[in-house]
């Protein structure tokens, strides 16, 4: 974990995510298959080569992905919790998001807002 104090008043941390297909408990109509993935590196998604996620099974994680990436109080659900659902009841898949590497970013590289004197921490 990187040291607050040693980060510039312009930059803060995200945890880099994967989200992995855990398990299958009933029929999934998309093909996915325990251990596909995808990658959530800032703001952006990944996935490995020649691979494929499904929609409505991504759309159930990304809501929780902005708040995974961010350290939260200890006591926080969103410390503890990790496994998402997709909504499709019939294909009951179980999709398990893990923290990786922080990264640091600088706000002017995600913000087209400036950062101005008054917002920035000292």
């Amino acid at each position: 974990m990187t040291d607050i104090k040693k980060l510039r008043p312009d930059q803060f941390e995200l945890y880099d995510l994967t989200v992995m297909v855990e398990k299958i408990d009933g029929h999934c109509t998309c093909d996915m298959k325990i251990g596909d993935c995808f990658h959530l590196r800032g703001g952006k998604i990944s996935l490995p080569e020649g691979s494929n996620f499904c929609l409505y099974a991504l759309q159930s994680a990304i809501p929780l992905l902005p708040a995974k990436q961010r350290k939260n109080h200890p006591a926080d659900w969103m410390e503890t919790d990790s496994r998402v659902v997709c909504p499709d009841p019939a294909c009951a898949l179980v999709m398990r998001i893990d923290r990786k590497a922080l990264r640091v970013l600088n706000h002017d590289d995600v913000s087209a807002t400036p950062l101005t004197p008054d917002k920035k921490i000292d």
